[in-house]
């Protein structure tokens, strides 16, 4: 009997472990790794939507560069913002007749955004990346706060994961 109840008990381990095995790997993944964000306001329209649910890829800047253009999530006071990084680390940024100029040098945006405006010359200092979002008409985002330090940024972001008719890239 005692040997009936032994094989029991391993059966039940078997049938269990890899349940065990997979929900640690997705608490895992959850916390080093990548998590669902949802896109809160229009900053980003019309790129991204309000309500949007996003993959928070917060590993990848361990291993590589932030770049111009990478859709970022900016840790400022307490909420999440979801911004487009506009300028790097020691440049100079100015946008003029709707039109980016680093370093006195025209850079194409190949993205939609609405219309920005004009100012001029922000210098960034070393770790200040500065960030702006698509809808250039109702974002806080750089112009307003200011440079973001690169601790403050979590992640990058651009894949679309709900609604279902919104999957896919944004990059």
């Amino acid at each position: 009997m005692e040997e009936k109840e032994k094989n029991k008990k391993k059966n039940y381990i078997k049938e269990f472990l890899p349940y065990v095995i997979i929900i640690l790997v997705v608490i895992l993944v959850k916390a080093f790794i990548v998590s669902p964000i949802r896109v809160n306001g229009v900053s980003m329209n019309p790129t991204l939507h309000n309500g949007d649910i996003m993959l928070l890829d917060e590993i990848s800047y361990r291993f590589q560069n932030i770049k111009r253009f990478d859709i970022v999530v900016v840790h400022y006071e307490d909420e999440y913002l979801i911004k487009r990084v506009i300028g790097l680390p020691g440049e100079e940024i100015r946008y003029e007749d709707d039109k980016l100029y680093i370093n006195d040098q025209y850079i194409e945006e190949d993205f939609t955004h609405k219309k920005t405006g004009g100012f001029s010359n922000i210098t960034l200092g070393d770790n200040e990346y500065f960030v702006m979002g698509d809808n250039r008409s109702n974002s806080t985002d750089s112009r307003i706060i200011g440079p973001i330090k690169e601790n403050q940024i979590i992640g990058k972001t651009s894949l679309t994961i709900f609604p279902f008719s919104r999957f896919g890239n944004k990059e």
